[in-house]
């Protein structure tokens, strides 16, 4: 005998519900009822709960990566404004946070062994800190926080040039055409910010121009960006050997790079010191702990702290959205701590500029084909009409 009509059995339907959450990334929730009870009516509540929560996800992850890595450039030029040679202390401090919370959550006190062969790690521990030093480094060689965003935006340059030479990989004449945008607009900010230098005519107690110190600054984020691009194709070749393990290689590759800062203690013990003879803040005068505390090493706390913030959501983002949504971002948020950078710390920034600027981030969203991508995405969710 059928069952009444009324009611639906799981014999009879499964449901499968297809559902878009942010950053084009699809969710398939399937649905199966036992044959001997009816299909439930919450069933549709469960998938608007799952519905519900990974679009929260994405949104507190976005959130997050504007909050930390804006306010992450915030701390790091309030210290630079008044030590700009602060870089070795700066990411030994980084690394030290990371290297604790990881042995903490990812290791979990060094009882989960690792996947990747710590042999495998060392090549890309001394590329990751040549990187992270030169690239804070650069900021005691009269290198401005705009001037340093906008280098850095640059990286895809390093990453054609190195996939041609190395992995002989073939591009598009889009992708060409982007990077040209990019190297015209780099060229563009930098040789605005040379003008800006050579009117400076104090010199440095070395006796060395500021015009020399700074093409010396331009050369350490050249070879940072190149130095770069070469640890995204080692850490590329090493994830598709082994498979992606990005808290294991986080953990791993900041604490084994802990040692290299031996080279550079004599600066970060001399910055130790200066950052503990600096002023309090006034505005913390009335809390307690805090009101004594020299303000510098507030600062660095703050950096420390969003830089965390900053790399986690952006791990986060990354698990929750599509590719071309983590780029729009991180493209965005880059440009947001330019423009903050210009208006509220007051520094140089020409018509010039913002030409170099444009290119940059136009070239940038070229060479993701972001236009046609969202066209696609949108004429996807386009409903048909007979």
């Amino acid at each position: 005998m059928s069952r009444s009509s009324g009611q639906t059995t799981a014999s009879q339907l499964t449901n499968t519900t297809t559902v878009k959450v942010l950053g084009d990334r699809t969710r398939t929730i399937r649905t199966t009822t036992p044959e001997r009870y009816p299909l439930s009516r919450e069933a549709p509540t469960a998938v608007c709960k799952v519905v519900t929560k990974a679009a929260m996800g994405a949104t507190t992850a976005i959130l997050f990566v504007f909050v930390g890595c804006c306010s992450n450039v915030v701390f790091l030029e309030l210290l630079v404004q008044d030590e700009p040679a602060c870089g070795s202390l700066l990411t030994f401090a980084q690394f030290v946070f990371i290297a604790v919370e990881g042995f903490v959550v990812t290791v979990d006190f060094g009882r989960k062994k690792n996947i990747i062969p710590i042999k495998d790690y060392l090549v890309l521990v001394l590329m990751f800190f040549v990187v992270n030093v030169t690239n804070n480094m650069a900021f005691g060689f009269k290198i401005s926080m705009p001037l340093h965003i906008i280098f850095r935006s640059g990286g895809l340059i390093a990453s054609l040039v190195l996939g041609i030479l190395i992995l002989g990989r073939k591009y598009s004449v889009t992708k060409y055409l982007s990077v040209v945008m990019i190297t015209l607009g780099t060229i563009i900010c930098t040789f605005a910010s040379a003008e800006h230098v050579e009117e400076q005519k104090a010199e440095s107690l070395e006796g060395i121009s500021n015009f020399t110190t700074w093409l010396m600054g331009i050369g350490i984020l050249t070879f940072a960006l190149f130095m770069s691009a070469r640890m995204g194709i080692y850490q590329e070749c090493l994830y598709s050997k082994h498979g992606k393990h990005t808290m294991e290689a986080l953990f791993y590759i900041h604490t084994l790079s802990l040692p290299g800062f031996l080279l550079t203690w004599s600066s970060i013990a001399d910055h130790a010191g200066r950052f503990s003879r600096s002023a309090v803040l006034p505005v913390l005068a009335g809390v307690p702990g805090l009101a004594r505390v020299p303000r510098h090493w507030i600062f660095l706390a703050g950096n420390v702290l969003t830089q965390y913030l900053c790399v986690s959501s952006v791990f986060k983002l990354t698990s929750e959205c599509t590719a071309l949504t983590v780029a729009l971002v991180l493209t965005l948020r880059k440009f947001l701590s330019l423009v903050f950078s210009i208006l509220y710390f007051q520094n140089p920034f020409t018509l010039q500029h913002w030409l170099g600027t444009l290119l940059v981030f136009g070239g940038t969203l070229l060479f993701m084909d972001v236009y046609q991508k969202t066209r696609e995405a949108l004429g996807a969710r386009r409903p048909k009409v007979d």
